[in-house]
């Protein structure tokens, strides 16, 4: 047995996963633990639930792997600091003691951490191997050519290459300061979101807006070539020496500083968001097409935080040279470290492998799951009324009625999901064809910007009948956005055609009901798609079966179960808590079913208050 731990740690949303004679046996980002969002400590309690859940000791560990080199990023950071000294002093100052006290000392924290792991051996690899080795190794292709893009890892910011059998090939990199990442980076920091969370904010804002600034983007910032790569003018942007994405520069050609983050939000701010994002999506496929040109592959894999960007995803799809894509779903930091594992695994190790049919990523259900004896436990100490259902259809037929009849519902089953997004394990879910579910939802349960889109889940074979979807194109992992087909969509009133104007209300444009399906169709009647299969998804799957059956609907509202600027929920002491602070009509712990109006103890203003202040807005 050759048992390896992948750790990611110390930037964004550390992260541990277990890999064992080459199988992926778990997997998990450290926030959820610690209930603290992006948690970029070491992932003390992540790799505690590794282990345990591969019955693994420390000392039967053989590889530790953390997923980049520290020592070459700390040579960027200072070769940056001197090329731009003395502006970058106070940024430099601030940065220095935490990489003098830990990150130089990895080796010891590691150690240290993963006390009894003594005969493991340490391994190091670079940040874009780890991208590529959980794009390439978990994807369903024996060949491939893989796409990496982030912000920065040591010195590069994108690569390209190839996956052959159990081996790695790089062919080009972009390096720093030339950042794909980091240019979408500054747009959403400009627009008044959180640098490394709000990104996904920038992209639904973009359909509100037009690209009236996307010459401005490629006049001035972005000197972009045929190939994809380019170059960015630095005389606008701070992140190299500063504290800042942006500067007075950028603002200047923009029209104005920086929106503060409880500003309004203008016209000219969905202007831009659409301006980036055409810019991106535009840079992503340049990419693709030149990897197509280099690898001469069928087939393409992704990863890196820019690989989340699914409205650019959708349009590598409908537009690329590919004929197959597959985006590793912790395309961020955390997936760095399963992707460290692996590489140690296929690439140094030189074991066989053999692709698996969907994917070797089981859904990216590879969190902790919690059984009913666990749940029921906790409902009694919390004297909690609950109906345990046992029968699984009885149980799926109630909850489609549930929902079906306008109620929202907690949904907690299995293993918890790997990755930034909920995919039927820890999923908040509704009726799509409710016409003020999006409002309802955004206001009451995840108290967040109203403008923001809810995803559909749809059965996999129902798919390509309700969104613009080939037939043998799949998104299980929801990293794809595509059109709702145009049989699906409503005629809209003249007052509805005023609102949707692009001068009109964000709020009037938002309650404007587009199709059938008005709780998931974008303003632009776009979608972020999540193709749901037995395989992968079971329980998750049969549930939208029992739907179909009773409403002729094959799609639900499925979004992550948690509230604005809180991790998704672990436990079913986090789902309970959850559950009782917002405006969920019921919860679903496994076979447990509580409902809201059933509770003889609802929980007072001042407790749900505590419970929404405890977590900062993202």
């Amino acid at each position: 047995m050759t048992a390896i731990l992948g750790i990611s740690a110390f930037y964004h949303d550390s992260a541990a996963a277990l890999v064992v004679d080459g199988k992926i046996v778990a997997a998990a980002q450290e926030e959820r633990f610690t209930r603290k969002k992006h948690d970029a400590g070491f992932p003390s309690q992540a790799v505690a639930y590794c282990l345990s859940a591969g019955g693994i000791l420390p000392a039967q560990l053989d590889y530790i792997v953390f997923y980049e080199k520290p020592f070459r990023k700390f040579d960027r950071l200072l070769e940056t600091y001197l090329a731009f000294a003395p502006a970058g002093f106070r940024s430099f100052r601030l940065a220095m003691p935490i990489w003098l006290k830990e990150k130089l000392h990895l080796r010891r924290t590691l150690r240290k951490e993963l006390a009894g792991a003594e005969r493991a051996r340490l391994v190091f690899t670079d940040h874009h191997q780890s991208h590529a080795a959980s794009a390439f190794f978990p994807s369903p292709f024996e060949r491939a050519a893989f796409l990496t893009l982030d912000g920065v890892g040591e010195w590069s910011t994108a690569t390209i290459g190839t996956g052959d059998g159990n081996q790695l090939a790089f062919r080009r990199q972009l390096r720093f300061p030339h950042s794909l990442g980091l240019l979408y980076s500054a747009f959403t920091s400009y627009c008044g979101f959180k640098v490394n969370s709000g990104e996904y904010k920038l992209m639904g804002l973009a359909p509100y807006g037009q690209p009236v600034y996307l010459d401005h983007i490629l006049k001035h910032l972005v000197d972009l070539r045929p190939d994809g790569s380019f170059r960015l003018d630095l005389t606008y942007f701070n992140y190299c020496q500063g504290l800042t994405m942006t500067n007075a520069r950028f603002h200047q050609l923009f029209g104005g500083p920086p929106r503060t983050p409880d500003g309004l939000l203008e016209q000219r701010h969905m202007d831009l968001a659409s301006s980036i994002q055409h810019a991106t999506g535009e840079i992503v496929l340049r990419m693709a097409r030149e990897a197509h040109r280099l690898t001469h592959m069928p087939n393409l894999v992704l990863a890196g935080g820019v690989a989340l960007n699914c409205v650019a995803n959708g349009r590598l799809a409908r537009e690329g040279p590919f004929e197959k894509l597959w985006i590793q779903p912790a395309a961020g930091d955390a997936g760095g470290a399963l992707g460290a594992a692996l590489f140690v695994w296929y690439h140094l190790l030189d074991h066989p492998r053999t692709p698996a049919a969907q994917d070797s990523q089981q859904g990216s259900l590879l969190g902790p799951a919690y059984d009913n004896a666990a749940i029921t436990r906790f409902l009694t100490q919390e004297n909690a009324p609950h109906e345990l259902i046992a029968d699984e259809a009885a149980l799926l037929a109630r909850v489609a009625k549930l929902i079906a009849d306008g109620g929202i519902v907690g949904w907690f089953h299995g293993r918890m999901e790997f990755g930034p997004r909920a995919l039927g394990a820890r999923s908040i879910l509704g009726d799509p064809r409710n016409p003020t579910l999006q409002a309802t939802m955004n206001l009451k349960i995840k108290f967040r910007e109203s403008f923001r889109p809810f995803a559909p889940c749809v059965l996999r074979e129902r798919a390509s009948a309700w969104f613009a979807l080939p037939p043998d194109l799949e998104s299980p992992y929801m990293m794809l956005v595509a059109p709702v087909l145009e049989n699906h969509h409503l005629d809209l009133t003249i007052k509805d055609q005023q609102a949707m104007a692009v001068s009109g209300d964000l709020l009037e444009r938002v309650n404007v009901v587009r199709s059938t399906l008005p709780a998931v169709t974008h303003v632009d009647f776009s979608a972020r798609v999540q193709t749901v299969d037995e395989t992968r998804h079971g329980r998750f799957y049969r549930l939208l079966q029992a739907f179909e059956q009773l409403t002729g609907c094959p799609v639900l509202v499925n979004t992550s179960f948690n509230i604005r600027g809180e991790p998704i929920v672990c436990t079913p002491q986090d789902a309970y808590r959850c559950f009782m602070a917002t405006d969920m009509d019921a919860l679903v712990l496994e076979d447990s079913l509580i409902l809201k109006d059933q509770l003889d103890h609802p929980p007072g203003d001042a407790a749900r208050q505590q419970y929404l202040t405890k977590f900062e807005p993202d």
